[in-house]
């Protein structure tokens, strides 16, 4: 808390300078004389870092005379982790303590937050943890105060890059930019990659591979699942996330089988977080009753390993060097070997079950222990097989084939017959039907039926190639015309369903990501039933975006647009997050239809009818910078393609 003589300063705005970096303007009314307007004003801004935070305090004064104030500043510290904090449960502000001019909390256990000051304080109080200056400002003068806070205790499992920002935003050529007759494609944009450049994160083992952490504040770490799907969404801008993402999960990929950790051989982490300590005073037990205790390194996911196959094959698409997918190969294989050996195991499916008790009881994206349901509510029992889990498994399958047989490697063709199958045995198990017609199920249950909630999954099933060319019209037309369709983005479940909550974490609720893969899905199917559906996705997550300021949270409510002038806010969503500030470069993609093989010499382009004016720069290709610009008639001038690849209109 800053207070400048004894009172809390009136709030006049804030702004986001970009992912990390906030600022805040304020003015104190009880200083400078008799006038009723302000003349003392406060400006923090506040930069957060992996291990800590700097805020900088302005003072400024418009007074015609000399100011005597005393700037005050109270700090407090709890030491509790981070899922403690999102739990909601109490906690008890631990005691500071000096060290010398330092203000520090904490202890071996725990870990030790230390602060200091610059200039030094006149008093530091350790009894209500506070600093203090007296100060007087004359006329149209300013004064700044520094406030660091370092969080020391062990190495950390992941911490910032030296120099993250040039993975995506300073670029030779130019950092990406968008042009559009609609200004909210552009604000989504940009503020979506700056998002993504704060949210990049390294391992001190290996810092020179950078990934893009999930979100702040609650997963600032690596996850398998949500790292890999925002390095693919970043594949337009290059190539170094991607490459970063695959290297890092591969050295963690698991080697041996642990029940308590969900490790096996071949498979992609979930989470990597630093071991939890709590402080005295924190209920654990009420803790354990709302937070699964994972393990540091816990692999409790279902689609990260088929995920990875995934990014690698579109990396290699947008023209990452042979060199370094060929060094990739071989945790490739044992990824394949994963879905079939145990990923399938002794089941027709990809499934999960948490047999530790003490895991994830769902394992996709949607997580939460109420996240498969059926329609009437029923929570479907584990081990549990998503629809979605099968079509990743199938385009790692068949792309994992390709990337053999292009480096001359055994076994494409044994990988294609597993997918050909797996899509048979897709097509007789998962469909269902209602008055509308038929749809994909979210999952098939521990008996084997499907559980017939009408899902945002099926959004995630077009772009696998699972679909045949018939199935893929239903699913567009389900995403596009029913219920699933807020107006602001897909529902995670149809309103129609008994489970529909509009602000349920999983049940309800609308995610960026979610619709963005959805989208990407929509623009690979023919026709003009797609095309709507796509065109309808993005306007919503363009109105989404406008109300939140164009940084689009984790999730929001699913609530009806016709009835709102915008979505409610979901409380404890993140903000940044990595694949929700994803979807913004997404949607460019998906506008600009563009479809690399760099490979092959190959690159396509399918502008979307319903903006067909928007020309983006900075599309990277084998590390070339692209332009894409529209012309009339429907055609497009693109420049700046590397040699060899061949523009197919």
């Amino acid at each position: 808390m800053v207070t400048v003589n004894g009172e809390e300063p009136t709030p006049l705005g804030f702004d986001i300078e970009g992912g990390s970096h906030n600022r805040f303007e304020a003015c104190a009314f009880n200083v400078g004389g008799a006038t009723p307007d302000p003349v003392v004003f406060l400006t923090r801004r506040r930069t957060v870092t992996s291990n800590g935070m700097t805020e900088e305090i302005a003072l400024s004064s418009l007074a015609r005379e000399n100011v005597s104030l005393q700037l005050r500043l109270r700090l407090s510290s709890d030491m509790c982790s981070i899922a403690a904090v999102k739990s909601g449960l109490a906690t008890t502000p631990q005691r500071a303590v000096t060290q010398g001019s330092r203000l520090c909390w904490g202890d071996a256990t725990t870990g030790r937050v230390e602060t200091s000051v610059t200039p030094e304080a006149d008093r530091v109080d350790p009894l209500d943890s506070s600093y203090a200056w007296n100060l007087t400002l004359a006329p149209s003068s300013a004064q700044t105060f520094l406030l660091s806070v370092q969080h020391h205790g062990g190495v950390p499992p992941v911490v910032v890059p030296l120099s993250y920002d040039p993975l995506i935003n300073d670029r030779p050529g130019g950092r990406a930019s968008v042009e559009a007759s609609d200004p909210r494609v552009a604000r989504l944009f940009d503020r979506g990659i700056t998002d993504l450049a704060s949210l990049a994160m390294t391992t001190p083992s290996s810092s020179g591979d950078a990934f893009i952490a999930a979100g702040a504040p609650w997963y600032l770490t690596l996850f398998g699942r949500d790292s890999i799907w925002a390095a693919r969404m970043l594949l337009p801008l290059g190539t170094d996330v991607a490459l970063g993402t695959l290297r890092t999960l591969a050295r963690r990929q698991g080697n041996k089988i642990d029940p308590v950790t969900n490790e096996e051989p071949g498979k992609i982490i979930h989470e990597l977080r630093p071991e939890t300590r709590h402080p005295d005073g924190v209920d654990t037990d009420a803790l354990a009753r709302t937070t699964p205790t994972l393990p540091p390194a816990y692999y409790g996911t279902v689609d990260a390993t088929p995920l990875w196959v995934c990014l690698l094959h579109d990396a290699w698409r947008w023209g990452l060097a042979e060199s370094e997918v060929e060094k990739l190969l071989t945790p490739m294989e044992r990824c394949l070997d994963w879905i079939a050996d145990f990923g399938c195991g002794t089941r027709s499916f990809v499934s999960y079950v948490d047999e530790s008790g003490h895991g994830l009881t769902n394992q996709g994206w949607k997580d939460s222990s109420d996240g498969v349901q059926f329609r009437d509510g029923r929570i479907a029992d584990a081990p549990i097989a998503l629809c979605e889990a099968q079509g990743y498994a199938y385009e790692a399958a068949m792309h994992g084939a390709d990337l053999l047989e292009a480096f001359d490697r055994p076994r494409a063709e044994h990988w294609r017959e597993f997918a050909d199958q797996l899509a048979r045995r897709f097509r007789e198990a998962f469909w269902v039907q209602d008055a509308d017609g038929p749809y994909p199920a979210i999952a098939l249950d521990a008996h084997g039926t499907p559980v017939d909630s009408l899902s945002s999954n099926i959004g995630h099933l077009l772009a696998t190639g699972l679909l045949s060319a018939e199935e893929s019209q239903l699913v567009a037309r389900r995403l596009g015309e029913s219920d699933l369709n807020s107006g602001f983005g897909l529902r995670t479940l149809a309103a129609s369903s008994k489970g529909y909550n509009p602000l349920s974490y999983h049940c309800g609720s609308v995610w960026a990501h979610d619709t963005a893969i959805a989208i990407t899905g929509l623009r690979t199917v023919p026709g003009p039933v797609a095309e709507r559906a796509a065109a309808s996705l993005i306007e919503g997550l363009l109105a989404a975006g406008a109300h939140f300021e164009y940084r689009l949270p984790e999730l929001y409510a699913g609530d009806t647009r016709s009835t709102q002038s915008g979505p409610r806010t979901y409380p404890a969503a993140c903000h940044p997050q990595a694949w929700a500030a994803g979807a913004a470069v997404s949607i460019v993609s998906a506008v600009v239809g563009i479809r690399p093989d760099v490979p092959r010499g190959t690159v396509a382009f399918t502008p979307l009818p319903s903006h067909d004016d928007l020309s983006v720069s900075g599309i990277r290709l084998s590390g070339d910078s692209v332009t894409f610009q529209p012309n009339d008639g429907g055609s497009a001038h693109i420049s700046g393609l590397p040699p060899g690849p061949l523009l197919i209109p």
